[in-house]
């Protein structure tokens, strides 16, 4: 299909003489005599023509047409011819918005070539538009893609070889943060380095998705029990850049699972504990009865004792267990705190003596009364203090420990008790998941109930607690309740989303 060329020349007869030449170059031709003879050509639909003109003997203002006209119609190539005595003039006035400058009388060789220039450009336009196009709907997919990228519920964020953050969507950055280019592990966990089993480095290596379970702690301290999928990027050439990682919020599902599953699993696994128990009670109580039998209040009073600690630690699985599985309000009383920390230093100290671990008390005289659950208030204190004592236990960089537990009256009305041991101490991951149900230190040695159900007990005191320590260095506790009831706090919500049991 040829090329449309419109020639605007007050001298038809002129324009005529052009037209064998120009369309032997391929060139379909209109002629019109002047600018509003014209005006039909420039409403027409064709996005692309080729424009002759000699403005010089148009009518008044045609300079100001043919640049309105330009500017309504960029891909017009306009090709101007006039005397040499007004070509400098109309090109002041023209400037770039045309393809050339022709001299009249035109030189067959500076058409040609101008033709030429002008088809040139046209295919050029051409392609531009057909380009044009194809980027608006690359934009188009681009924006639906990267809408479908932040608008997705679940964390996505994609990851380089060096497991550096280069991308991230929105619920991400609102969880997480918006830094861009720190490693996935400082961020999901606060480790300085690199997770054991990392579901990205293994499809860097394999090539294929991967799937992991992970608890992972956001900006707020809140931590998420998440299910996370890797998938691989890969460049032009097939080889993989980058992974995406999603990982999707199974808090709630998990926590309920657990809760109604791993309570029996617990119970299982602590079978073995409490048939030992029971059988070592037995011995006490058959211990006490020869005794009573042969009136030796020696054996008496050691088959008591036996029979006192062997109660006292069924008595405190039990009510870990009974906790666990059914939440209830606490029953508060106005205690003498002097009166409960006696309990709970007494409650302690064969422990510490038992492990010869220095156990020193710092507490304030005359800390007067205040509203506890005292049975569960004893016992959350007691675990902070028996895990002191345990991280004393088992470090072997030191030769010399020591358990420090104080208390002492706040302005604001209420109390601070302060529990610091110089044992193993802790790393940033494992400060932010001791109060996470089930989670241990201890691997098998420990129910993973204790810590939980001890902040749970603080927490819905109305307390709060404080926690600094690094590896190696020890820990300190800094546990803080109001004096006065606090409002009823929703159990759901303490439970961190499980739901109490009725």
């Amino acid at each position: 299909m040829a090329d449309e060329l419109l020639i605007i020349d007050a001298s038809k007869d002129h324009a005529q003489a052009l037209t064998p030449f120009i369309e032997r170059r391929q060139f379909d031709i209109a002629i019109a005599g002047s600018m509003d003879e014209a005006a039909p050509f420039f409403d027409a639909p064709a996005p692309y023509f080729v424009l002759i003109v000699d403005p010089s003997d148009l009518e008044t203002g045609s300079v100001d047409m043919l640049r309105r006209y330009k500017a309504t119609h960029p891909t017009m190539q306009m090709i101007i011819m006039a005397p040499k005595t007004v070509l400098s003039e109309i090109m002041g006035a023209l400037g770039l918005d045309a393809l050339c400058y022709l001299e009249k009388p035109i030189n067959s060789i500076a058409l040609e070539l101008a033709l030429q220039q002008a088809r040139r450009q046209i295919e050029t336009e051409k392609r531009l538009y057909g380009c044009t196009k194809t980027i608006k709907a690359l934009k188009t997919t681009q924006t639906l893609y990267e809408q479908l990228f932040d608008e997705v519920p679940c964390y996505i964020t994609v990851q380089d070889r060096q497991f550096r953050i280069t991308a991230t969507n929105r619920l991400f950055k609102e969880h997480f943060g918006t830094e861009i280019g720190s490693y996935c592990y400082e961020i999901y966990k606060h480790r300085t380095t690199r997770c054991a089993h990392c579901p990205v480095a293994d499809t860097f290596v394999t090539g294929k998705p991967n799937r992991t379970e992970e608890v992972v702690t956001a900006k707020s301290g809140r931590k998420y029990h998440v299910l996370t999928w890797t998938a691989p990027i890969r460049n032009d050439n097939g080889e993989i850049t980058q992974v995406m990682e999603m990982s999707t919020d199974i808090t709630h599902i998990r926590q309920l699972q657990d809760h109604l599953t791993s309570l029996g699993l617990m119970i299982g696994s602590m079978s073995h504990g409490i048939k030992g128990m029971l059988t070592a009670l037995d011995g006490g109580i058959y211990q006490m009865e020869t005794g009573l039998k042969k009136n030796d209040p020696e054996r008496i009073d050691r088959a008591f004792e036996q029979v006192r600690q062997m109660a006292d630690r069924i008595r405190k699985m039990v009510l870990e267990i009974l906790y666990y599985a059914k939440s209830r309000q606490l029953q508060y009383q106005a205690v003498d705190v002097g009166q409960v920390l006696e309990k709970v230093v007494v409650s302690i100290a064969p422990k510490a003596n038992q492990n010869q671990i220095p156990f020193k008390t710092d507490i304030a005289d005359n800390l007067g009364h205040c509203d506890v659950d005292p049975n569960w208030f004893e016992a959350a204190l007691v675990n902070f203090l028996e895990n002191a004592i345990e991280a004393c236990t088992h470090d072997r960089t030191k030769s010399e420990h020591q358990v420090r537990f104080s208390a002492h009256p706040l302005e604001n009305n209420r109390i601070c008790f302060e529990v610091e041991d110089n044992g193993m101490g802790m790393d940033r991951e494992t400060r932010e998941k001791m109060f996470t149900l089930f989670f241990s230190s201890k691997g098998s040695q420990g129910t993973g109930l204790g810590m939980f159900i001890a902040h749970h007990v603080i927490t819905r005191h109305g307390g709060e607690i404080q926690v600094s320590s690094e590896p190696g260095q020890g820990a300190h506790f800094i546990i803080c309740i109001p004096r006065k009831r606090p409002a009823q706090i929703p159990l759901a919500e303490l439970n961190n989303g499980i739901p109490d049991a009725k």
